[in-house]
């Protein structure tokens, strides 16, 4: 398998390593408390279910769906970026619906990108924002995760010293993994620099609706002028917990649609009609179930923050999305992130994502995902007490790292 293009181009995926050490606890025995993977574990809406089972096996529907999302479904993404954020979408030319976020981005990177074509992607960032470009052949070039005074000299610097022009920026607010939030002036100043080094935007807003100061995220596409140069991914995975039926949506710029529209049109037939119909009822129906996911996130992040603090771990409290940022404590820090999240595992039975699995300037910290219960993340902050005191001990015996090395 080594031997082909695309494999090769790949590195060996960290998250799998911690993913069979969490399989070998639990066959043992272990009960792990999983705070891995951003997988939402509340139940999907009760209408959007029953909307799902109302349409199927009804006529036609086990039919071949639209590859680009049936008329119903795009006219609802449409209409929610009208209520949303005031954002008009023509739902025939400027919204295609895809198979996830994630894979709506491998997609795109399939139809944009040529051999050796540079893009700028944040590190740290969610895999598939570079993954995906290289498996289609491009390029990455890193640039800062954070939204900040220094992220457009950094994007600057990039330009001038990418061969060829990079013909794509990367975003992703609220991100995953950093929780950050961008603002409005900053989406403005994006599209601004866009236009001025010719140049598309490529945003991920997978948690829109996950935030938790009142402050919701805004959309790239709000800013004037953005639909000449950007496309933004939106997710229902997160928004209305329906991560395993695999919907999402691209839309913005015309032309970049056109593309991503005639490459899906060869790979996937869309999703299974029924799920569509049941995605345009969630945009279409009552925000109640948002409001109830944000809340639960919400006790979830104190929780987290609190009972953590009471172990002796400081957590940075997100603003947004579904995780927690969070830096290594400082007396395993010499571990890594990778190795952390083993030890973790093996000492304290709690699972993590390590920061390495984002990209290189992750590896200082961990992702930790809210979707554990409250009793359960208490518990996974008890675990973490009883192990830390337990290092404490060790460490008065031996360093601390060889200690560990030698016990992980």
């Amino acid at each position: 398998m080594s031997d082909f293009y695309r494999v090769k181009r790949l590195p060996p995926y960290v998250f799998e390593q911690v993913n069979r050490l969490k399989a070998q606890a639990r066959n043992a025995g272990a009960d792990i408390i999983d705070l891995g993977m951003g997988n939402p574990d509340l139940p999907a809406p009760k209408h959007v279910v029953d909307k799902l089972v109302e349409t199927a096996g009804k006529p036609r529907t086990d039919r071949y769906s639209a590859s680009k999302g049936i008329a119903g479904l795009r006219r609802a993404q449409a209409a929610y970026y009208g209520r949303r954020f005031g954002v008009k979408l023509n739902p025939d030319t400027q919204v295609v619906a895809t198979l996830g976020s994630k894979e709506g981005f491998a997609n795109m990177a399939q139809a944009i990108t040529a051999p050796g074509d540079v893009v700028l992607v944040p590190n740290p960032s969610y895999p598939i924002h570079a993954f995906g470009f290289l498996m289609a052949g491009g390029v990455i070039r890193s640039v800062p995760a954070e939204p900040t005074p220094d992220y457009f000299p950094a994007l600057e610097r990039a330009i001038m010293h990418s061969i060829p022009k990079p013909i794509a920026v990367v975003v992703c607010y609220p991100s995953n993994p950093t929780a950050m939030v961008a603002s409005l002036d900053f989406y403005t100043d994006l599209v601004a620099f866009a236009k001025k080094h010719d140049i598309f935007i490529l945003s991920d807003l997978a948690y829109a609706e996950v935030y938790f100061d009142g402050n919701p995220p805004p959309s790239v596409l709000q800013v004037p002028g953005a639909f000449d140069v950007a496309v933004e991914f939106t997710s229902m995975s997160k928004t209305y917990s329906m991560a395993g039926w695999r919907m999402g949506f691209a839309v913005g710029n015309e032309r970049l649609l056109a593309a991503l529209g005639r490459v899906k049109s060869y790979l996937d037939y869309g999703a299974f009609t029924p799920i569509q119909v049941a995605a345009a009822a969630a945009l279409n129906g009552p925000d109640d179930c948002i409001a109830e996911m944000r809340a639960t996130y919400k006790k979830r992040r104190d929780v987290m923050v609190e009972s953590f603090a009471q172990a002796g771990w400081q957590i940075p409290a997100p603003a947004a999305s579904m995780f927690a940022w969070v830096p290594i404590p400082e007396q395993f820090k010499e571990l890594g992130s990778l190795e952390f999240s083993k030890l973790l595992i093996e000492k304290a039975d709690v699972a993590v994502a390590p920061g390495i699995g984002f990209g290189e300037h992750g590896d200082g910290y961990l992702r930790l995902a809210l979707v554990e219960n409250e009793q359960r993340i208490r518990q996974a902050a008890r675990n973490m007490r009883k192990f830390f005191e337990s290092a404490d001990r060790l460490h008065n015996v031996v360093p601390m790292t060889s200690g560990l090395q030698a016990t992980g």
